[in-house]
């Protein structure tokens, strides 16, 4: 299916495609904004500068405790450094660290930021590496100076800047605004995005108004309903919405698969109901009319058929009757021949063979088999009689006369016998189970057949008569 471009997308490309572009750009960075706080330590480890350009944005800053933590441990390395580890300065250093790491674990400052994993993961690298099995236990011992001599002192710095530091510096602090929520400078940076978005659908929405000034501004901006996604302030993931639309306008995004195949599931179901629906009321509904005796009348009685349209001013029920008889004479009757005959060939011997006498001529010789000869000699011509009376009385118009009087007569005898209640009792009874059967069975073969077969039918006879 061709691809319809708007009006504005056929006018000014180069601006629509720029705008479709910006629009991409925005959805990105919303998608950034959104996944930054699950993504902060992969961005802390592989692109550090970028944390600390976006993290004021969230309102993140590095956390007291961790921070005052990390200082003390760097100040450790500074005096080991200076003075070396046995020296009375350095003892004074790791007992401080001891401490701190005491109240590290007192007060998990990881769980406001929701960093419990992070440290439980310290606690399990410096069990681990000390062989103890507390974490109080592993932090003090880790920091002492017989540990950090006999474990060697730059071995054990370098276990901690390569497991601990990093997970250390995964913590934060995230400041509140006014409403008691997490700070989030976002709409800044969402701001100049908007108003360009609000400017472009103005323009729009104009546009559209000069096209078809019959439409007020509300039913104008109604026709670009998805681009208010492009202004709210929540909610900004249903943006892509309006993206998806502006890039595939601009040809910049092929969605004609996806939009075929979500017709396609679209046409599938509501065929398929749509199919069953109809088919089951026009049943009911001819069940109905039974119930009510409708049928009957509309049969019998054509001209109480009002309000009704005409066709062609025919009754079309006595000109069926007329078909049905002049095909039963001159097609039907014609291939039966040989058993009409036959019957009537049985009846005369029937009745020959009552007749008194009969047996006796059975004795003499010589007119044993003349009973049977004649008799059907006289049934095939009673039958040729009969037929050839018959098929001229309907050419002349006195035959045909008699014959629609006696279809009148057997309208009026089979409406006198169709009022009698027991036969319409068992007439409509039937009607309404053959009719049920007719409903199951449509019902199971449009779920046996599948509206997709259907479907894929009416697509190949769509590509038969494509022009190639």
């Amino acid at each position: 299916m061709a691809r319809i471009k708007p009006y504005f997308e056929r006018r000014y490309p180069w601006r629509e495609r720029g705008i479709a572009i910006l629009a991409l750009i925005n959805l990105l960075l919303v998608v950034f904004d959104l996944t930054y706080l699950y993504s902060r330590d992969f961005y802390l480890q592989i692109i550090p500068s970028l944390t600390r350009l976006y993290d004021p944005v969230k309102g993140i800053q590095p956390h007291p405790e961790t921070e005052n933590y990390l200082a003390q441990v760097a100040a450790l390395e500074a005096q080991v450094v200076v003075s070396g580890l046995q020296s009375p300065e350095t003892a004074s250093s790791l007992a401080q660290v001891r401490v701190l790491s005491q109240t590290l674990i007192e007060d998990n400052p990881f769980a406001a930021a929701y960093k419990s994993s992070q440290f439980e993961t310290i606690k399990q690298r410096l069990r681990v590496r000390t062989g103890e099995t507390l974490a109080r236990d592993a932090f003090a011992r880790f920091w002492s100076p017989l540990y950090l001599t006999q474990a060697g002192w730059q071995q054990e710095m370098e276990f901690w800047d390569t497991q601990i530091r990093p997970l250390m510096q995964t913590n934060y602090y995230r400041s509140v605004n006014r409403l008691d929520t997490p700070t989030n400078h976002f709409w800044l940076l969402d701001l100049p995005f908007v108003l360009i978005f609000a400017l472009d659908l103005f323009a729009r929405v104009r546009a559209i108004r000069r096209r078809y000034p019959y439409l007020s501004w509300l039913e104008a901006t109604l026709r670009r309903w998805y681009d208010l996604f492009l202004l709210l302030p929540f909610w900004r993931l249903l943006r892509v919405l309006p993206v998806s639309v502006r890039l595939y306008h601009t040809g910049l995004l092929n969605l004609d698969p996806l939009r075929a195949e979500a017709q396609r599931d679209f046409v599938i179901g509501f065929a398929a109901e749509l199919t069953e629906m109809a088919g089951i009321q026009i049943v009911e509904q001819m069940q109905n009319s039974i119930r009510k005796g409708d049928v009957f009348r509309w049969l019998l009685h054509p001209e109480l058929r009002k309000p009704y349209v005409q066709v062609n001013n025919v009754n079309e029920m006595s000109a069926i009757a007329s078909r049905l008889f002049h095909i039963a004479v001159y097609d039907v009757l014609p291939q039966v021949q040989p058993d009409i005959e036959n019957l009537i060939h049985h009846s005369l011997s029937s009745t020959l063979h009552q007749l008194p006498g009969n047996r006796a001529l059975q004795y003499i010789p010589g007119l044993r088999n003349v009973g049977k000869n004649q008799t059907k000699r006289l049934a095939k011509a009673i039958f040729s009689v009969t037929y050839n009376n018959l098929t001229n009385s309907m050419q002349d118009s006195v035959g045909a006369e008699l014959t629609a009087r006696l279809g009148r007569n057997l309208r009026d005898a089979l409406e006198n016998e169709l009022q009698k209640k027991h036969n319409i009792q068992e007439i409509q009874s039937l009607l309404i189970d053959m009719l049920e059967e007719v409903k199951i069975n449509y019902v199971k073969g449009i779920t046996e057949a599948g509206s997709e077969q259907l479907l894929e039918k009416a697509e190949q006879l769509h590509k038969q008569i494509r022009p190639k």
